[in-house]
């Protein structure tokens, strides 16, 4: 693979080209890094009560439904967004990832996985008592991409 800078001082915004004969996995894994490695400095707006809080998107540990109501956790507060888990899933980026049809968790901040084979697993959070739990359908990918984010250290 070929890595070249051009540098252009009539940008106004920077912008990064993959090209490739194909798409494959490893394109895509180097499109997900790149994502991931702009939006550390990414904020929501979220709310709690009247007011509206502008949350980076690295503090948030995971979004849950509620009755009809998608609640975002920080380690130590809960938010409501307007978004659906659906929408939220689709503009998030790659280090998000659901977990159960009402959960969306920050593998980043993920501390550990307590396994249950009969039934849903337990995920804890690192600086957080909060926990979520990952339905058996979705553990094993959870547990694969959790694992490749890991050798990446």
């Amino acid at each position: 693979m070929k890595v070249r800078i051009e540098i252009d001082e009539r940008l106004q915004e920077d912008e990064l080209i993959i090209r490739c004969s194909q798409v494959d996995s490893g394109i895509i894994k180097l499109q997900e890094a790149v994502r991931d490695i702009g939006s550390k400095d990414w904020c929501m707006t979220l709310r709690m009560k009247d007011t509206e809080y502008y949350i980076p998107l690295d503090e948030i540990l995971f979004f849950e439904t509620e009755e009809k109501n998608v609640r975002a956790h920080t380690a130590d507060k809960m938010f409501e967004t307007s978004y659906k888990l659906y929408e939220l899933e689709k503009m998030l980026p790659g280090h998000f990832m659901r977990i159960s049809k009402s959960t969306i968790v920050n593998m980043d901040r993920i501390y550990s996985i307590t396994r249950n084979l009969t039934a849903s697993s337990v995920v804890e959070f690192t600086g957080s008592a909060k926990k979520v739990y990952v339905s058996r359908n979705y553990y094993k990918v959870l547990a694969e991409r959790l694992g490749e984010r890991r050798r990446r250290i």
